[in-house]
């Protein structure tokens, strides 16, 4: 019984030294792991927009990122730098690069990392400057994503002239066509665009709009009439009777009018409506042969007769004054007879007799009146046509 006590007392006293052993190591251990968290430094980290608190024993900053997973590209934004030693409560910051495409103007593509928050941001990070007419796709408040494309069309300056009025303004477009499209011009049928709407267009480039348009004119037109004249034996040779009136007509011309920019170019008949016929004035024209010798009162008076070449004048030709070499006003006194003569050949102030023409004074002179030449005043161009150019006896009365 004693031996049973004895070994009794001797397996407890083993299985408490066991157990104060196990006590003793746990205690170690959790002072130790206790030293080993107190020894940790505390950092502050923002990465890509998420903060985070993080305890670590981790030397620098780049040591905690790779404890994170992280990998960092040099493009990445990383504040402080990667060799930055830890200290307690460091903050660090890490946002990742993103890749986005940027295409200027059409040309080649061009990738870039980034870490600008908007296109705004991106697009003066690589010194690309945009005016307010520039064309850009997605906008400038568009928020950088991975795989973004971007488009940048930068505005130049072009002319245009629209009907003549010109203006100047921000394109963006490639073509005459786009140009127009983008201004919002529109076309007629017959418009004509300089320089054609496939050509391409630059900076400095003119786009002339020349507004073309077909019109109708209808204009009416007064109608001579013509003079008829018919021998009458029962007059008197040298006078004239008016049988019939001349009456004017009137016509109704159509053309076809075309206009560019307003202003008319061209003009075409292409219609004519008589509205009243002209009636032909008659006049007789007397042919009955008178004698040589001339009467004054009842005494019979002769004179020097010889043949002249003679033609006919009025007051209101070219270059006349309506007034005579000798001071007869033709325009104040329509109805009398004068003829311009030769003063070597005719005395100026002679009365005369001109066959076909009658009793008139040699009133008058003209710079191609010489030698057996006369120039007859009528009052009337009619009268002047009529009489033309003829051959003559003339009776200067003595």
């Amino acid at each position: 019984m004693n031996n049973t006590v004895k070994n009794l007392f001797s397996e407890m006293s083993k299985r408490r030294l066991l157990l104060l052993s196990f006590g003793a190591l746990v205690f170690l251990l959790a002072l130790t792991l206790m030293v080993y968290q107190g020894t940790k430094k505390t950092v502050a980290l923002t990465l890509d927009g998420k903060e985070r608190i993080v305890k670590t024993h981790a030397d620098t900053v780049e040591d905690i990122l790779r404890e994170l997973k992280i990998q960092v590209r040099a493009e990445d934004y990383l504040f402080p730098k990667a060799n930055t030693k830890l200290e307690n409560n460091l903050e660090i910051a890490w946002e990742p690069a993103k890749q986005v495409t940027i295409t200027l103007n059409d040309k080649e593509p061009n990738k870039v990392w980034t870490t600008a928050d908007s296109v705004k941001e991106l697009l003066e990070q690589h010194g690309i400057t945009v005016k307010t007419q520039d064309q850009i796709f997605p906008g400038l408040d568009t928020a950088i994503k991975n795989g973004l494309s971007i488009n940048v069309e930068e505005a130049f300056k072009v002319t245009l002239v629209d009907g003549g009025k010109p203006q100047e303004l921000w394109s963006t477009s490639t073509t005459v066509a786009d140009f127009l499209k983008q201004q919002g011009i529109q076309l007629n049928e017959l418009d004509r665009v300089e320089p054609k709407l496939e050509q391409t267009i630059d900076d400095g480039t003119k786009v002339s709009v020349v507004r073309v348009e077909k019109v109708t004119d209808v204009v009416e037109e007064s109608v001579e009439y013509a003079v008829v004249t018919k021998n009458d034996s029962s007059l008197k040779k040298g006078t004239e009777k008016v049988i019939q009136e001349g009456q004017e007509g009137q016509v109704s011309k159509v053309y076809q009018v075309v206009l560019e920019n307003g202003k008319e170019v061209s003009r075409k008949l292409v219609e004519t409506k008589t509205l009243k016929e002209s009636q032909n004035k008659i006049v007789a024209i007397g042919t009955q042969v008178q004698t040589a010798s001339i009467s004054r009162g009842a005494e019979a008076v002769s004179g020097k007769e010889f043949y002249v070449n003679s033609t006919a004048y009025t007051a209101y030709c070219n270059g006349c004054s309506g007034v005579t070499a000798t001071g007869i006003n033709l325009r104040s006194n329509p109805d009398i007879k004068v003829i311009a003569v030769d003063p070597s050949v005719i005395p100026l102030g002679s009365k005369v007799y001109v066959e076909g023409y009658g009793h008139a004074i040699a009133g008058d002179t003209g710079s191609a009146i010489k030698g057996n030449k006369i120039d007859v005043f009528f009052p009337t161009k009619e009268q002047a046509y009529r009489w033309g150019v003829r051959k003559v006896k003339i009776t200067i009365l003595e």
